[in-house]
């Protein structure tokens, strides 16, 4: 059996945001092999995502976040945000508290205008087909690659606007929607976004 030290397990729980016995585990089953190791987490937290997505998440709480461009002067940009999860005892740990203040940064930071893609309205999708659509001909692109022209910018109209498909601006190279599920791998619960308020006050 492989030599499984401290800093493995720390190293490899910072990779992954698995729980650390979860962490311990997948290093002793696959023999201290790292990469096996991440993928066994890997899929386990799939399955665990999927077994949690159909729990309850009656708990939680709404964390703010005022930004001020300068100290001197009042706050011009705010946000609310509504983190749930199932039970009272994780929505009071800090690393629930800290994923909230985490999600209220981001979301003054990128400006999502939605939690999920379902929520944007068919005739906002149309009118931002349309536009893309005209755009390309303007372009001069070619008739035939027009259609998957359009379908790549409003799937990347999508990836901007919606909260769980934007890149964390963090960590860039996880999504909202894999950062919140490997908070509840580590948390054990299932975590969501409920809702969420932007606010700012724009110069004249």
């Amino acid at each position: 059996m492989a030599d499984i030290t401290a800093a493995d397990i720390r190293k490899l729980r910072e990779l992954t945001g698995a729980g650390m016995s979860d962490v311990k585990k997948a290093l002793v089953d696959n023999d201290g092999d790292f990469e096996k190791a991440k993928s066994w987490l890997r899929e386990k937290g799939k399955a665990q995502v999927a077994k949690r997505a159909t729990r309850s998440a009656a708990n939680g709480l709404v964390e703010s976040y005022l930004h001020r461009t300068d100290p001197q002067l009042p706050p011009t940009l705010g946000v609310l945000v509504e983190l749930r999860c199932e039970t009272d005892f994780v929505a009071k740990t800090d690393d629930f508290k800290q994923l909230a203040r985490d999600l209220a940064q981001h979301i003054a930071a990128a400006d999502p205008l939605y939690v999920t893609a379902d929520q944007i309205p068919n005739e906002v999708l149309e009118a931002e087909r349309k536009i893309y659509e005209a755009a390309a001909r303007e372009e001069g692109k070619p008739e035939q690659a027009i259609a998957k022209i359009v379908d790549g910018r409003v799937n990347g109209y999508i990836k901007l606007s919606v909260l769980l498909d934007q890149p964390w601006v963090k960590d860039g190279k996880v999504t909202i929607r894999v950062m919140l599920d490997q908070a509840g791998a580590s948390l054990g619960e299932k975590i969501e976004v409920g809702r969420f308020s932007r606010f700012n006050i724009r110069q004249a």
